[in-house]
């Protein structure tokens, strides 16, 4: 389907929303209008390498523009509570940049606050919205696969040591877990629905936050997730689900766009998708933006805020369990 122009303010202009600045721009008809930063020289920068006509140096001045109809929440885990917080009381329709929030109880909040206010929230985990992610979902719904007894997924990056990088500062809610693992956290709640168990191990790194982690986890079917998230190594990233009939294979990255393969019980390949494009994926998760809020949707069905809240709930299981809390917690 169409769906309306919106007009978008950008929190935060780093690597991620300049991917999403790229690709909102090149695939879509949402135009970004207002980008606000800590200082002038850097929303500027992004302004004139993204055409958006309105730059400020602070967040409070974006969100004072009447023009922008939606925000995009862009930066470390740290702020994006408070950035998102600022943006639904000021009467926007707020996207969130993956992971949700530092905790479940900051997302629970914001939620509260966006259903008060009767704006649209969703976090942006943008696989939920990829073509081949869609592929899955229809053979999860026709049974081909049968049974679903087994997922695996992986994401690891090797992240250079460096305690400057906020991946490896506890201040900025860093670790793996909340900027790699929530993909496989995540792919695996939207396979299996609520999980029943969870358990992991894990090893820190040299800044205390959760360096690699392996988690399994279980519904009430009994079906099992092998998930592992890592800033030691690059690891395939890829993710499978096998059923008694029948499985499917993702090739890496798996949270991006990437093929899709049916695999027989007897191995043979049955079929395989691959999306058309295999660049500007970001695009999509803004055009769902832009689809609930045309049809007055507070929440996207694809990634419900209830669904995001139950993550964050895992995620924090998942670090208590190897000792990674946040200043402040």
């Amino acid at each position: 389907m169409k769906v309306p122009r919106l007009n978008w303010g950008v929190v935060a202009p780093g690597g991620i929303a300049s991917s999403f600045a790229d690709a909102v721009h090149t695939y879509t008809a949402q135009r970004i209008v207002a980008v606000a930063s800590r200082t002038i020289e850097r929303a500027r920068a992004f302004a004139s390498r993204f055409d958006v006509p309105n730059a400020y140096g602070s967040y409070d001045e974006l969100l004072r523009d009447p023009r922008v109809d939606v925000v995009y929440v862009a930066s470390p885990h740290s702020a994006h509570f408070i950035h998102a917080l600022r943006a639904i009381e000021a009467g926007r329709h707020v996207l969130v940049e993956k992971a949700f929030t530092r905790n479940a109880e900051e997302a629970e909040q914001l939620i509260a606050a966006a259903r008060q206010r009767g704006v649209f929230l969703m976090e942006a985990m943008w696989t939920r919205f990829l073509p081949h992610i869609d592929v899955v979902r229809q053979v999860l719904d026709s049974g081909v696969l049968g049974e679903v007894r087994t997922i695996v997924a992986d994401h690891g990056q090797y992240m250079v040591p460096d305690a400057a990088h906020r991946l490896y500062a506890p201040e900025l809610a860093g670790g793996a877990l909340l900027d790699l693992g929530v993909y496989p956290v995540s792919f695996a709640s939207m396979v299996l629905g609520e999980f029943a168990t969870v358990s992991v191990v894990g090893t820190s790194a040299f800044t205390g936050v959760d360096g690699q982690v392996s988690v399994v986890v279980t519904n009430d079917t009994g079906a099992h997730a092998m998930l592992n998230t890592t800033l030691f190594a690059r690891t395939p990233t890829t993710a499978s689900i096998s059923g008694t009939l029948a499985r499917l294979e993702l090739d890496g990255d798996f949270y991006a766009p990437t093929s899709v393969r049916l695999i027989g019980r007897e191995n043979t390949v049955l079929d395989v998708f691959t999306p058309a494009r295999l660049h500007g994926g970001l695009c999509f998760e803004a055009a769902e933006v832009a689809r609930c809020v045309s049809e007055g949707r507070p929440e996207s069905d694809l990634m419900p805020l209830d669904e995001t809240l139950r993550i964050m709930r895992t995620l924090d299981e998942i670090r208590r369990t190897v000792g990674n809390l946040f200043p402040g917690e």
